[in-house]
């Protein structure tokens, strides 16, 4: 028997009905119990993990991708994926460990195909871009808020501080997770923290 089709259809993250939801009293047993009867292809149980866990996921991939409207793709990449791999999920950890981890996965993986796409000399000039606008950011920049100095970030750092600063992931496992080492992992770690302390105390 073959597994419905996604479910879920251009739902925004940002939506009011879904915020409601999402800020109401959670039940880990609800929650058990909607995974499993998502798994087995009840289209009703996975909106309901969907409006409980799409703005946790969104704030992830917004921030990984430094872009709202990226995050709002990605969003809808995860759950697209959650939903083929959902019959595969063991309960081997919280649902929503699985879930972030994914959609961290999902972040990388879209980035390495974006790369593929683009030449290195494209690629260079993006980096050039960021730069330039980072030098020419306003002396008022002290009143710009962390998440406007986090997108701002180059990308490699501004991931490293995500999974570790927001996310709470150890460099083991962040090392893991981008193919670099662990070492690696908290040097970029130490140069976001000191960009991000840069740009604040201008």
């Amino acid at each position: 028997m073959s597994r419905p089709s996604y479910p879920i259809t251009q739902q925004s993250p940002g939506d009011d009905r879904m915020a409601a939801v999402s800020n109401a009293v959670r039940v880990p047993m609800g929650d058990s119990a909607d995974v499993a009867l998502a798994a087995a292809g009840d289209r009703q149980a996975f909106e309901r993990l969907y409006r409980i866990h799409a703005n946790r996921v969104f704030s992830i991939c917004a921030r990984m991708s430094g872009s709202r409207v990226m995050g709002e793709e990605l969003t809808q990449d995860v759950f697209v994926r959650t939903w083929e791999k959902l019959p595969q999920f063991r309960g081997e950890s919280a649902f929503s460990t699985w879930l972030h981890r994914l959609a961290v996965n999902v972040v990388l993986n879209a980035r390495k195909t974006e790369s593929k796409r683009a030449s290195r000399t494209e690629q260079s000039d993006v980096e050039d871009d960021r730069r330039d606008e980072m030098a020419r950011a306003p002396l008022h920049i002290e009143r710009m808020d962390l998440q406007d100095a986090i997108s701002k970030l180059p990308e490699g750092a501004r991931r490293i501080f995500v999974l570790h600063d927001v996310e709470g992931y150890k460099h083991e496992e962040i090392a893991g997770m981008m193919g670099i080492t662990s070492g690696g992992s908290k040097a970029q770690l130490h140069r976001a923290r000191l960009l991000l302390r840069e740009a604040l105390e201008r």
